[in-house]
């Protein structure tokens, strides 16, 4: 019973955390419950996945004791095999899940809602052309399954081999606890596109959430006074030209077009004031404000923190430069040859438990935070074009189901990511081994696992393992741990030069109809 209500709990807090989300953000004009629904699951799959990470470390380091033993459950190879196969088995079945959203249920839902806004369409008409849009993912996740499967990780049957033999050894992989390649490669690939969304999500919200946190926002009084002053400057400019035609005379073309700009100006400076005397009467606001001390600190705790990941990275990677075999091996290091100072905190902590998992967890968690902090303030970008604002209360269907896409693809990269910041701790957690030192007496040691400690001391986590399955790919996330250090920096710099955000930021555009008000007014 208490196992099962621990298993329920956090399942239960994460699934609420990503209702109130959505609900924050959702449009309640254009709000549908097949979409939402669909959402919400996403959301909570990204964060279950993002959790794994932390539960294989403590697996593989719960197997020992401080001293460097195994213990007595753990003592047995097939024991320890067992749970290893668990733990890898939970890997391939979220991220077979992940692929499933991505692929089939998140574009499904996308143009059964696109076809919706159609009138003349039926429901089986709406899942008729969803379906046959949907099909069109469905074939690059076939395509790179089969390029996964041909790309196996043993040697392939001889020369000699018949057709039926190479056929049955290609489903004897498919089918191997050892790789599952097909499936490893298609995830891959999808890392690779999250890595691009780690590079421009992730980093920009390192910088951005903390430095808006110690900057805070403007003050409302002095808002609502200057928006009043714009809207009697703006209403004044209408009169000269209203003047113009007392007379009967008509307006030139230009001034008409003058006209409608400043009338469409006034309208959306009048919804800004009502929304301006709404947030001046909110309570939240005023909570806000009074806890403006706390968000200082936690901006500044938040700055120091991305500062940190950075320079770990940086270190990291300069260490992969200087002593891995470079491109051909993916720039695979085993152990530190350089002080990371990330990777010796999670060490430090190991004593006193349970710091260090405490601690990962925080890291993992921090990149999800960020990650939607820079989705949440950019916006949903194709290149150069934007294609959907994230706005409170004002969020389209379509770009909910993009960003919880991102979310996903973002989780997958962010097992590299905490790799690359803490490698010696990521591959073995804290587990210790026992060194027999020979000299005049024979004495035991006890040291920390790295690439140097026997095989049957160590077991290496189903992450590192997983991660490491394609070389090229790798190669890849390297080059991509350098490209996520110069996003970071240009966004820090971006940040600090931008000024304080309003009060109501994302509340009122120009693109808004005044229906749109009733969300906030009731």
């Amino acid at each position: 019973m208490n196992t099962s209500l621990s298993f329920w709990r956090p399942l239960f807090v994460i699934l609420a955390f990503c209702w109130v989300y959505i609900r924050k953000f959702q449009s309640r004009q254009e709000s549908e419950v097949v979409s939402t629904i669909t959402a919400i699951c996403a959301l909570a799959i990204a964060l279950i996945t993002s959790a794994l990470l932390p539960v294989d470390i403590f697996l593989v380091s719960f197997m020992k004791y401080p001293n460097g033993t195994y213990k007595e459950w753990a003592a047995n190879n097939e024991t320890r095999g067992q749970i290893e196969d668990t733990v890898l088995y939970g890997y391939y079945t979220l991220y077979s899940i992940i692929l499933f959203c991505v692929f089939l249920w998140i574009p499904f839902v996308y143009f059964y809602y696109e076809e919706r806004d159609d009138d003349n369409v039926n429901r089986c008409s709406q899942v008729k052309n969803a379906l046959k849009y949907t099909v069109g993912f469905a074939i690059v996740c076939v395509v790179l399954l089969l390029i996964g499967a041909f790309v196996p990780l043993e040697p392939p049957p001889g020369q000699n081999s018949t057709q039926w033999e190479k056929v049955q050894y290609l489903f004897e992989e498919l089918g191997s606890s050892h790789g599952l390649p097909a499936l490893s490669f298609s995830i891959s690939s999808l890392t690779l596109i999250g890595m691009l969304a780690v590079i421009t999500y992730t980093a920009y919200g390192m910088s951005v959430l903390p430095l808006n946190l110690i900057k805070g926002t403007r003050s409302v009084q002095y808002e609502r006074l200057e928006n009043t002053e714009d809207i009697d400057d703006v209403e004044l400019q209408i009169e000269k030209l209203k003047s113009k035609c007392k007379d009967g005379r008509p307006l030139s073309s230009r001034d008409r077009n003058n006209l409608q700009e400043l009338e469409g100006k006034l309208q959306v400076l009048q919804r800004r004031g009502r929304h301006l005397e709404i947030a001046e009467r909110n309570c939240c606001t005023k909570v806000g404000s009074a806890l403006r001390p706390f968000k200082i600190l936690l901006g500044i705790f938040f700055i120091l923190v991305a500062l940190l990941f950075t320079v770990a990275l940086f270190i990291s990677n300069l260490d992969k430069a200087l002593h891995s075999a470079g491109i051909s091996s993916g720039f695979i290091i085993f152990g530190t040859n350089l002080t990371n100072p990330l990777n010796e905190l999670l060490l430090a902590l190991q004593p006193v438990f349970p710091l260090d998992y405490i601690l990962i967890t925080v890291i993992t968690m921090y990149f999800v935070v960020t990650s939607m902090a820079g989705i949440r303030n950019m916006g949903i970008w194709f290149f150069w074009i934007r294609l959907y604002k994230i706005r409170p209360k004002k969020t389209r269907p379509q770009a909910l189901l993009f960003l919880c896409m991102i979310l996903l693809l973002i989780v997958l990269h962010t097992s590299y990511m905490i790799y690359s910041l803490a490698p010696q701790y990521v591959m073995y957690g804290s587990q210790k081994y026992l060194v027999q030192v020979r000299n005049n007496v024979c004495r035991l040691y006890r040291s920390t696992c790295d690439a140097d400690a026997p095989e049957d001391q160590c077991t290496v986590t189903r992450s590192y393992l997983f991660l490491h399955k394609f070389w090229f790919f790798s190669t890849i996330y390297y080059f991509g741990n350098w490209a996520f250090i110069g996003a970071f920096l240009i966004g820090l710099v971006v940040s600090c030069c931008r000024g304080k955000k309003s009060v109501i930021e994302g509340e009122v555009e120009a693109d808004d109809s005044d229906l749109s008000d009733d969300e906030y007014v009731h």
